[in-house]
């Protein structure tokens, strides 16, 4: 009997290792694909953004830049080597922020140099444009929701905000997701997309620039896919707006509740 209880015992043994093996062969595969995905993702961002820094040289062209544009211009162009950079050596899906964070922060600056050179204001620096951070900084809020949702405000740019206001669809941007042959509006791309997303936001998390609504999505990890709706615990443990906003368990942290937007603009997205 100690005999056959031993064999099986290591045939139980054999059985579970090859069981986890093949299980952290699978989580290594499904890593390596999110990763790839998202990768692409950012790639096409970068790419969006160096030709806007080559137009740099077009509308600067024969134009004596202030001290403050040669700065704006020179922070655009750091911005858009860092992103580069950072991208080649990203390793895993989580380091994607920090491309997209160069970026955010390079498209303010390139937005600034035009203002200089047109002889406008500087932009107020605001977050970027929800419907495609490509888009670059918002302008204003504007109130939308998908179809069957409720609207809530969300930051656009000029261009979103003028195909709101006249009930045309805005210029969403989309990710390939699963296989690479579907794609969706990015804050409805997986938890693969978590921190591309909160990359481009998330210093804006504080300002009180950002509708609450998307950041306690944002911080929490529902634009991934990854919010469980647990807004008010996350708020508590993760942030503190030092009372601008009702964000804790008000008017905002009831809308958030189970994850969706006030009822069909699903926050898993």
């Amino acid at each position: 009997m100690g005999y056959v209880f031993l064999a099986l015992l290591i045939i139980v043994g054999v059985a579970f290792m090859v069981g986890s093996r093949r299980e952290r062969t699978r989580e290594l595969e499904r890593k390596s694909e999110e990763l790839a995905l998202v990768k692409s993702a950012a790639a096409e961002d970068v790419t969006s953004f160096g030709e806007e820094v080559a137009d740099l040289d077009i509308v600067t062209a024969g134009v004596e830049l202030d001290e403050g544009g040669r700065q704006d211009y020179q922070r655009a162009l750091e911005a858009y080597d860092t992103a580069k950079e950072t991208l080649d050596r990203v390793e895993d899906p989580e380091d994607i922020g920090h491309v997209t964070e160069a970026l955010e922060d390079g498209r303010y600056a390139a937005k600034c140099v035009r203002a200089r050179v047109d002889g406008k204001p500087l932009p107020v620096r605001r977050p970027p444009c929800f419907f495609n951070p490509q888009h670059g900084p918002s302008v204003e809020d504007v109130d939308w929701a998908p179809a069957g949702g409720q609207p809530r405000p969300v930051p656009v740019c000029a261009a979103d905000a003028e195909r709101v206001a006249v009930g045309a669809e805005p210029a969403v941007r989309k990710v390939a997701t699963g296989n690479g042959h579907t794609r969706r509006a990015y804050w409805e791309a997986g938890p693969a997309y978590a921190e591309y997303n909160r990359g481009y936001f998330n210093s804006y998390a504080g300002s009180g620039l950002l509708p609450g609504v998307l950041m306690g999505a944002m911080m929490f990890g529902g634009f991934g896919g990854g919010w469980d709706g647990s807004y008010a615990d996350g708020y508590q443990d993760g942030m503190d707006t030092g009372g601008g906003e009702d964000m804790g368990g008000g008017d905002v942290g009831g809308d958030l509740g189970g994850g969706d937007f006030g009822g069909g603009f699903d926050f898993g997205f």
